[in-house]
């Protein structure tokens, strides 16, 4: 399961491995404060797309197409996500305060397609109108 959350929140039991996602370390979060947890720096959005978008909601659409758009440029900075993921939970940290609107939102979409496109098929029988 992938699932996201503010780092200024409080740690879960059941939130298995934690990577922050962010390209800039929060503001008022010491380092050791996340405990165990992954800092990914190049699986957030480039400076230029961030300083773009601005946390604007109205521009939000247009960000989750070009952030999606830089995602898959560069698998190899969320592939090790697919691979935690696959193992057990796996939580998404992000400092916005806009809890609807940020990048932590759309990687978890993003994976999540991944996940589903790349796992095999539950049986032969859910793809035999298909052939």
């Amino acid at each position: 399961m992938i699932q996201y959350k503010r780092v200024y929140e409080p740690t879960d039991v059941d939130e298995g491995h934690r990577v922050l996602v962010d390209r800039l370390w929060p503001r008022g979060c010491r380092k050791d404060a996340l405990g165990r947890a992954a800092w990914l720096r190049e699986v957030a959005p480039s400076d230029g797309l961030r300083k773009q978008f601005c946390h604007d909601p109205a521009l939000f659409n247009e960000f989750r197409l070009l952030y999606r758009a830089e995602l898959a440029a560069h698998p190899e900075h969320w592939q090790g996500l697919l691979e935690m993921a696959r193992k057990g939970n796996l939580t998404l940290l992000y400092a916005a305060r806009d809890e609807v609107h940020n990048n932590a939102v759309v990687l978890a979409e993003f994976l999540e397609e991944e996940l589903e496109r790349n796992d095999p098929p539950s049986s032969p029988v859910c793809y035999a109108g298909e052939l």
